[in-house]
């Protein structure tokens, strides 16, 4: 069993940067993958970014790439998303996920683990 506490999310001006942090529950932390995905209201839930277990895969969406960086801590059982050039579009609540399997980490219902959600709100 995973638990997940997202944070960092907030209210930020167009251009702005936020950094959300996903801290992990058990001692299981480094057997995970771990996801971020985010859902805008009246939106189906979009895949952002992943990261393998130690860190040395990351794949992003197209709306992240070169503006997003997802990283890890194993130490600290914690995933980040540093999110800069922020832009209103990128407003929705974002929440962390993981599962055991690099593979299919587009699909949110392939992940077995999820957190509650934080809300980031991008006013222009």
């Amino acid at each position: 069993q995973v638990q997940l506490v997202e944070s960092g999310g907030g209210l930020v001006q167009a251009g702005g940067s936020l950094r959300l942090s996903c801290a992990a529950s058990g001692r299981t932390f480094s057997s995970y993958c771990m996801g971020w995905f985010r859902q805008a209201p009246g939106k189906e839930r979009e895949f952002v970014a992943v990261i393998s277990w130690g860190g040395g895969r990351t794949y992003y969406a197209d709306s992240a790439k070169g503006r997003f960086t997802i990283s890890r801590d194993n130490a600290k059982n914690t995933v980040y998303l540093q999110m800069n050039s922020l832009i209103p579009e990128d407003t929705a609540v974002y929440y962390c996920a993981a599962r055991q399997v690099y593979s299919d980490y587009t699909i949110p219902l392939e992940y077995d683990y999820w957190g509650q959600g934080t809300q980031v709100t991008v006013s222009s």
